[in-house]
């Protein structure tokens, strides 16, 4: 299932009985009564809608590391509305036998299929052809997970291209940009989206913006509710200083830090199971300032911390899930996997200079 770019979108959950859609009219019915007259044409534009491992494996190219706030009218609505919705859709999906979950985050490196021309892109983006999305959609099937975070890809249409729309729900962010981030879902794990995470756009006014983040409630076989952020923050700023001032994109990555821990604060008062996952374009390996404010706004468990990444020639890990609340204890110790390609490097520019970083969640 491929969500359309328009907002105003309708999509059935997989599983759910046929009055679902009922249950969200009467919930918006209900919402919009106790609000202001005045307020009515935001409350109709609300978008309560859902969309559904160095030691080999056995998949050949999968590598372990065994080797080494939301505000005002938007806020009462989540509070009074969303919450008890997710409680009903809760009751009404199937559960399915809780069994382990493959979690996956995959920077596609500029996933489109539109022109230079067309999309705007720069002049050193490699436009792929048939043979690349074909290569990538074979990666993504030995890679096999259940939910992927994926990260520069132009829209569902493009990541329709490498992940199996007959397998997959995928959503992006409404952003207008080439690099969106998304979610392939299984289609048996039901999804509630939220708003998108715009705060990470720490200057709308830019010719270039800043990517939002996309925030989704998964649920999970089982009944548990699972709450996602996917991210892809500002390149250009790995290791350097945060508080390098001569050097825009480390001012701009310290600004995104605050409104992404508020974020994570926000789901641990909540008492959410909850993941943090994508490209953060920053080596945390260090104790540094980002590491301290996002650890101060939640206990979380990092799965990448302490291994180096195999991807292509090897490097430190910029590529990060988080896990917080109950998904802590959820993630299965020496799990982390990194799926490695079999293919020369004068070839990435055609797959990616990103590999898929993998964990294995199971909430028995």
């Amino acid at each position: 299932m491929i969500e359309s770019d328009q907002p105003d979108s309708r999509h059935t959950l997989p599983g759910l009985v046929p009055g679902i859609h009922a249950v969200i009219r009467r919930a918006r019915v209900r919402m919009c009564a106790h609000i202001p007259v005045s307020s009515w044409s935001r409350c109709s534009k609300e978008d309560l809608t859902t969309t559904a491992r160095r030691t080999r494996r056995s998949h050949e190219d999968e590598t372990s590391l065994l080797c080494e706030p939301l505000r005002g009218l938007r806020a009462f609505v989540v509070k009074s509305f969303l919450a008890p919705l997710i409680a009903t859709l809760t009751l009404v999906v199937p559960h399915a036998q809780a069994a382990p979950l493959k979690i996956s985050t995959w920077n596609l490196n500029w996933l489109t299929a539109r022109s230079h021309a067309e999309a705007h892109l720069p002049t050193d983006v490699h436009v792929r052809k048939a043979e690349d999305f074909a290569k990538l959609a074979s990666y993504a099937t030995k890679l096999a997970a259940d939910i992927v975070a994926f990260q520069e890809v132009d829209g569902p249409a493009a990541a329709a291209l490498v992940f199996d729309p007959a397998r997959y729900t995928l959503i992006t962010t409404r952003q207008s940009v080439v690099q969106r981030v998304g979610l392939a879902i299984r289609h048996d794990i039901a999804v509630v989206r939220q708003e998108d995470y715009t705060p990470l756009d720490v200057e709308p006014e830019a010719a270039f913006p800043l990517r939002h983040g996309l925030d989704a409630t998964l649920i999970l076989p089982g009944g548990h509710l699972l709450r996602v952020l996917v991210i892809h923050l500002k390149t250009g700023c790995q290791t350097e200083g945060l508080d390098h001032l001569t050097r825009p994109q480390c001012v701009l990555l310290s600004r995104q830090i605050p409104p992404l821990a508020a974020w994570i604060a926000g789901r641990q008062a909540e008492h959410a199971a909850f993941l943090v996952m994508g490209d953060f374009n920053r080596v945390l390996d260090q104790p540094e300032p980002f590491g301290t404010a996002l650890s101060a706004a939640a206990p979380l468990l990092r799965v990448t911390q302490g291994w180096a990444n195999p991807c292509w020639e090897g490097a430190a890990f910029i590529d990060h899930i988080f896990a917080g609340g109950a998904a802590r204890a959820w993630v299965q110790p020496g799990s982390l996997r990194v799926q490695v390609f079999r293919d020369s490097e004068a070839l990435k520019s055609k797959l990616s200079d990103h590999c898929p970083v993998s964990v294995t969640i199971n909430t028995k």
